[in-house]
C-alpha cells in the first residue's frame, strides 16, 4: 500500500515545502490588501464623479430656470433650413381675412382729376367713374398754454392767506415752480414710461420733436412723482382690493434699486394688478403687499416662501412643473418618472377643458381630482435612483397638495400662474432698457404708477381722465372705482 508522499518526504523537505507555502499565502494575501485598496479607491472616485454629476445636473436645472425667468431670448437659436416662407398660409389656412375699415368721419375732402393726357402714350383720357381712397394721419400738435389769473387774498378775522383755484389746475405752487406741466402731458410721459418702458431722455425728445413741448429728463421726474403722490389713495385701494380677492396670482422677478438688488412683485387678479418694489424675496417681502393672514386662493411658482401663506389654499403653476419633466426627459434622459408625472399633470388639465366645454360635471371633476391625486402620490413614492428625478420628486412630494386645486373650481382658479407672469413682462422690457429705479422714491414711484397703469389696462379704460382727474383734485383721492362698481 502507497504512503502518501508527506509521509515519505523528509523533514527538511517538508520545511521548505511549508516555507514555500506560507511565502506564497503572503503574497496572496498582498494582492488581495491592493485589490481592496483599488476597490476602495475606485469607489472613492466613482462617488466623487456621482457628486460631480449630481452638482452639474443642479446647476443645469438652475441656469434653465434663471433662463425662464428672464425675457424672451432675441434668437431662438439656428434658423431652419430652408426657413418657413413668412406670412399667413394659403388657401384655407390662411384664417380670417381682413382690411383697414372706412372711417366714419370724414375732416377734408381733395379732389383727383384725371391728367390731360395719358401718361402711357399720350392719348385723351375718357373719365369712367369716382372711387373713394381715405387717409387717416396724425393732426399737428401743439402745446396749449393756460394762464391761471390766481386771486390771494387774506382772512380778515385770522390772517390766514388764502388763494383761489380753477378746476383746471393741477398744482398751487406760484414764483419759480409757476410753469406746470399739464396733466395730457404727464399722462403721456407716464404711460410711455412706466407702461410702455421708454427712457426719459427718449420722452424728452418726442415732446419736443412732436409736440413742441421743452421739457427735461428730471422735470419728468418730478411731475411723475407728484402724480405718484395723488395716485397714492388709489395704489392702497387697489392693495385692499387684492387682499379681499378670491383668486391673487403671484410672481416675482429681479430689480434694481440704486444699483442693489431688489425684486419687483406682482399680485394681480383678472381686473386689479398691484406690484411691490421690496428689498427681498421672502415671505416677509410678499405679505407686506398681499398680507401675512391671506386666507384665499394663491396661484403661485414653486418658490418656498409663498407656501409660508398657512392661511391661504394654494395652487403650484403646473407649466413649472411640466417645463421640469420635459427638461429630464430631454436633457438628462429620465424615461420612467419624468413621463408618467407628465401624463397625470396633462390629464388634470384635459379634465379642466372637459368641464369647460360641458362635457364632464362637477361631481365627475371631483372623482378625476382624487384619482389623479392618488396616482401622483403612487408615482412620488418610486422615482427610481436617478438624481434629479428624486429631486423632483421631493419638490412634488412638498407640491402635492397644491397641484389640482384649480379642479375644485376650474372655471375660477387658473392652472398656471400666468396673469403674473404677464404682469411681469411691462417690468423686465423697463429692467431691460433702464435697469431699475436710481431710489427708493423713484421705486415708490414706479410701483403706484405702474398699478394704477396695469389696473386700466386690464379694466379696458382710458389713462387720460382718470389721471386727469387725480391731477386736478386738490386734494389726494381715489380714482378708480372697485371692480363690482364698473361692470
Amino acid at each position: 500500500m502507497l504512503q502518501p508522499e508527506w509521509r515519505t518526504a523528509s523533514r527538511d523537505k517538508l520545511i521548505t515545502e511549508l516555507e514555500r507555502q506560507q511565502r506564497e499565502i503572503e503574497r496572496l494575501r498582498r494582492e488581495h490588501e491592493r485589490a481592496d485598496q483599488d476597490r476602495n479607491r475606485y469607489r472613492q472616485q466613482r462617488d466623487q464623479l456621482q457628486k460631480k454629476i449630481d452638482r452639474l445636473e443642479d446647476e443645469l436645472d438652475d441656469a434653465r430656470r434663471a433662463l425662464h425667468r428672464q425675457a424672451a431670448p432675441f434668437s431662438r437659436g439656428v434658423p431652419a433650413r430652408p426657413p418657413r416662407r413668412p406670412g399667413r398660409k394659403a388657401g384655407l389656412a390662411y384664417g380670417r381675412r381682413a382690411h383697414r375699415t372706412a372711417p366714419s368721419q370724414i375732416d377734408e375732402t381733395y379732389d383727383a382729376p384725371l391728367p390731360r393726357a395719358c401718361p402711357a402714350c399720350g392719348g385723351a383720357v375718357t373719365l369712367r367713374r369716382h372711387a373713394t381712397q381715405y387717409q387717416e394721419d396724425l393732426p399737428v400738435v401743439r402745446p396749449r398754454v393756460r394762464a391761471f389769473r390766481i386771486a390771494i387774498g387774506q382772512c380778515r378775522d385770522c390772517g390766514q392767506r388764502v388763494q383761489g383755484r380753477h378746476p383746471l389746475q393741477t398744482s398751487d405752487a406760484l414764483g419759480a415752480a409757476a410753469a406746470q406741466l399739464g396733466p395730457a402731458a404727464v399722462t403721456l410721459a407716464v404711460v410711455l414710461n412706466k407702461q410702455l418702458g421708454l427712457p426719459l431722455g427718449k420722452i424728452v425728445t418726442l415732446l419736443r420733436e412732436r409736440f413742441g413741448l421743452t421739457v427735461t429728463a428730471g422735470g419728468l421726474v418730478h411731475a411723475m412723482r407728484r402724480a405718484a403722490r395723488r395716485a397714492e389713495p388709489t395704489y392702497t385701494a387697489l392693495t385692499e382690493a387684492i387682499r379681499g380677492s378670491p383668486v391673487v396670482t403671484a410672481d416675482e422677478t429681479g430689480w434694481k434699486v440704486a444699483a442693489r438688488l431688489h425684486w419687483l412683485w406682482a399680485f394681480t387678479t383678472p381686473d386689479t394688478t398691484v406690484y411691490a418694489i421690496q428689498p427681498g424675496r421672502g415671505f416677509e417681502d410678499a405679505a407686506a403687499a398681499l398680507g401675512a393672514d391671506f386666507a384665499d386662493v394663491l396661484v403661485r411658482d414653486g418658490w418656498s416662501p409663498y407656501r409660508r401663506f398657512q392661511t391661504a389654499i394654494h395652487q403650484t403653476c403646473l407649466a413649472h412643473l411640466l417645463r421640469r419633466c420635459r427638461t429630464l426627459i430631454h436633457d438628462h434622459d429620465e424615461q420612467r418618472f419624468a413621463p408618467r408625472v407628465q401624463q397625470i399633470l396633462q390629464h388634470g388639465l384635459r379634465v379642466r377643458d372637459r368641464f369647460l366645454h360641458g362635457a364632464v360635471s362637477a361631481h365627475g371633476v371631483a372623482v378625476a381630482r382624487g384619482h389623479l391625486l392618488n396616482q401622483l402620490n403612487a408615482v412620488i413614492d418610486r422615482p427610481g435612483s436617478s438624481h434629479v428625478a428624486r429631486r423632483f420628486a421631493a419638490h412634488l412630494a412638498i407640491e402635492l397638495p397644491a397641484v389640482f386645486t384649480f379642479l375644485l373650481e376650474p372655471a375660477i382658479i387658473d392652472a398656471t400662474n400666468w396673469r403674473a407672469e404677464h404682469a411681469l413682462r411691462p417690468a423686465v422690457v423697463t429692467r431691460k432698457v433702464c435697469g431699475g429705479n436710481r431710489s427708493a422714491h423713484g421705486a415708490h414711484t414706479h410701483q403706484v404708477l405702474a398699478s394704477v397703469l396695469r389696473t386700466i389696462q386690464q379694466r379696458q379704460l382710458d389713462a387720460a381722465p382718470i389721471f386727469s382727474t387725480l391731477l386736478r383734485a386738490a386734494h389726494p383721492i381715489t380714482a378708480l372705482a372697485p371692480p363690482s362698481s364698473i361692470q
